[in-house]
């Protein structure tokens, strides 16, 4: 049977509509949204927020949210060096997107937080998004998110 690791991700957007995409920090070049596992006996809100805040520095009063989905699920490539590659014992991740809206009075994104894993950041159009960014386990996943939240066909 298939396991799933619950997941969630954020979709922050500024108030000119700007989507915040992130760069990890082991791999050059490839851009993401923040996000993260959710851990046992976490509510997927509550996810959410440690994840945002781990990773880019803001609170929950930082931004709102806007709306979710779920049920975005992607399996991990089968071999990596020669190994299968399972990530806490799952075959993949099942993502639950919140869209977020930045507040005015929010400070600015930080990826440099003590457990680091973005190198940069930057705002783009949600349309400017490339697919090339990601590996190709996730890009059919992020293709639906773009199509279901800022209806737009990658």
């Amino acid at each position: 049977m298939v396991r799933y690791r619950p997941n969630v991700a954020a979709l922050v957007v500024n108030a000119v509509g700007n989507l915040l995409i992130c760069e990890r920090l082991t791999l050059p070049g490839a851009w993401q949204f923040p996000q993260g596992g959710v851990d046992a006996g976490e509510s997927l809100e509550e996810a959410l927020f440690r994840e945002v805040r781990e990773e880019i520095g803001l609170d929950a009063s930082h931004y709102e949210v806007m709306g979710r989905r779920e049920g975005y699920r992607y399996l991990y490539p089968e071999q990596v060096r020669g190994k299968k590659l399972r990530k806490h014992g799952n075959h993949g991740q099942e993502q639950t997107y919140f869209l977020c809206r930045l507040k005015s009075d929010a400070p600015p994104v930080n990826v440099k937080q003590k457990q680091q894993e973005f190198r940069a950041y930057r705002w783009i159009l949600p349309q400017e998004f490339d697919l090339d960014w990601l590996p190709d386990f996730k890009r059919d996943v992020y293709r639906e998110v773009m199509r279901d939240f800022f209806q737009i066909e990658l």
